[in-house]
């Protein structure tokens, strides 16, 4: 069985590091850069925002668990300490915007029906849907 004297020369460690710094900002630089883009592909990258703060929040707990295992005390200064705190600030931020994302995919989406509704049984027609 393979010892690891660290977290940081783990391929997990990189991975977590491409999955929650790379791929939110790709997704973010594609929300910006797009001057036209659909409400389910803005509903599908909302989504895939809030995957990855839980694929996040996976890779530290286990990382924190092989950090405690390991003898190098740089990894029990991130990942056992109250530093690891801050560590899940990240996942939540990218939690907080995907849960955004999507709720105004849905408010726009809903505001969108009511108007037609709105418009296909006249003025008085709102009172009576529910």
């Amino acid at each position: 069985m393979h010892i690891s004297y660290s977290v940081f020369t783990e391929a997990r460690f990189w991975l977590m590091v491409a999955v929650s710094v790379v791929l939110p900002f790709g997704i973010y630089g594609v929300l910006i850069a797009k001057r036209a883009i659909s409400r389910f592909t803005v509903l599908a990258l909302g989504f895939s925002l809030v995957a990855i703060a839980g694929v996040d929040v996976f890779f530290l707990q286990r990382l924190a668990s092989t950090a405690s295992a390991t003898p190098s005390l740089a990894d029990d200064v991130f990942f056992v300490s109250e530093v690891r705190v801050a560590l899940y600030l990240l996942p939540a931020l990218f939690a907080g915007l995907g849960i955004n994302v999507i709720s105004h995919v849905m408010t726009t989406h809903l505001t969108a029906a009511e108007k037609r509704f709105a418009q296909a049984h006249g003025k008085g027609g709102a009172d009576h849907e529910i």
